[in-house]
């Protein structure tokens, strides 16, 4: 699995993302092929420079318009465009994902509908450039998971098209609001834009979580570096990493335990009817969660509720949303991750007499092995031969066993 972390100290901005995607050893031709292809690879030079911000090295980037562009930039056509391009899906749909998220953040804060913004700063060739060459570069590093630390948003005035601007940046807290994304303080910082809607906008698309990474694994470090002098080196990290506890994807091979990150979903309800909950929980077992369980709760006012809470792998995180806001009635949603150990396991299966059966088998840390028959099989048996569960365990753990130890079939037994 492909991680990536974004670590923004001092913000977020396209061009820093960029800078650190260059200097994590993205080539530049990744950025240029789809621009070209957009009808721009002769409008705009890409002036790459390494450089140093408060004593620290990293790549600065700039965009140098090379032929007159247009003040403003119709989001219709600009969208049409990017649709006609001949550019793989993943690409495609990402930066029109990152244009919509900007085209909605415009609207909202001018009083616009959608498909009346035109676009100033964020529409100009730089930003083209920024959110085509930031998405085409993380694809080419075959980014599966990126998870961003929470940016500091700037304070003071800045200048606009629209002019003097209050820090953050509209389009920032519009972007911040509509998705959900934290923003850390910046009452420390010099009075600065620190995050424009434009890099904002690109983490809220591409980021599935915002906040501390899991223990990880550097592999490649790549800085971008900003254009303003701060009091402070002004640098963005993308970090390549694998996860530290992440666990092989074939668990029988594992020589122990392993830790793991699991996704913990968490929702009170009071007004959900038993018949509801029990849906949900499937649906939410359906969407991918691994458990989904319930625990009776006292809420305020002495009211009784039930607390929801559903076991996933973190990728999953936007689908199960969309399962709670579609099936649940709560109005928020508590999200926090956790670590687990888990034994190595495989499965098996144990042909008797009277069927076959599934069964898992276990590794402890000290060298036994368990193994624990699947339920549902077994029921299936008992049912069939009209027998006891009890009975029919009996008449299995007498039978033939596969190449694990005859006492296999024994639910929790284990064997040195």
């Amino acid at each position: 699995m492909t991680l990536v972390v974004i670590d923004c100290p001092t913000g977020l901005a396209g061009n820093m993302l960029l800078g650190a995607l260059l200097d994590a050893g993205v080539p530049e031709e990744v950025i240029h092929a789809p621009l070209a292809t957009l009808g721009l690879g002769e409008g705009y030079r890409l002036v790459r420079e390494e450089c140093r911000s408060g004593g620290l090295r990293g790549v600065h980037v700039d965009v140098l318009p090379l032929e007159t562009q247009p003040h403003h930039r119709p989001w219709g056509p600009l969208r049409e465009r990017i649709q006609r391009a001949p550019w793989p899906d993943a690409l495609r749909q990402r930066v029109l994902a990152v244009f919509d998220q900007l085209a909605a953040a415009e609207a909202a804060v001018h009083g616009h509908a959608i498909e009346a913004v035109e676009f100033h700063e964020v529409g100009s060739l730089d930003a083209l450039v920024d959110v085509v060459g930031v998405c085409a570069g993380l694809l080419h590093l075959r980014t599966e998971r990126l998870l961003c630390a929470i940016p500091p948003a700037g304070h003071g005035c800045v200048n606009t098209a629209h002019g003097a601007l209050p820090l953050p940046a509209p389009a920032v807290l519009e972007i911040a609001r509509q998705r959900g994304v934290p923003l850390a303080s910046s009452a420390d910082f010099p009075p600065a834009e620190l995050t424009t809607p434009t890099g904002l906008a690109l983490m809220a698309c591409w980021a599935e979580a915002f906040g501390p990474p899991p223990a990880l694994v550097p592999r490649v470090v790549g800085v971008g570096l900003g254009s303003r002098e701060l009091d402070r080196p002004n640098l963005l990290r993308l970090i390549q990493a694998d996860p530290l506890d992440a666990a092989p994807r074939d668990l029988s091979s594992a020589d122990g335990p392993v830790r793991e990150t699991l996704l913990v979903q968490q929702a009170q309800i009071d007004d959900a009817t038993a018949e509801d909950l029990a849906f949900l929980a499937e649906a939410l077992r359906q969407g991918g969660a691994l458990e989904v369980f319930s625990q009776s709760v006292v809420m305020k006012k002495g009211r009784a509720g039930t607390l929801i809470t559903a076991l996933a792998p973190p990728e999953r995180a936007a689908d199960l949303r969309a399962i709670w806001w579609r099936h649940s009635t709560t109005l928020g949603l508590r999200e926090e991750f956790q670590r687990r150990w888990r034994l190595p396991r495989a499965p098996e299966t144990l042909d008797s007499p009277w069927g076959s059966v599934r069964l898992k088998r276990a590794a402890l840390p000290d060298g036994r092995r368990r193994f624990k028959l699947e339920h549902d099989d077994l029921a299936a048996l008992a049912r069939q031969h009209d027998l006891s569960l009890d009975d029919m365990r009996e008449l299995l753990r007498a039978a033939p066993a596969p190449a694990a130890p005859p006492a296999s079939v024994e639910p929790g037994l284990e064997e040195r």
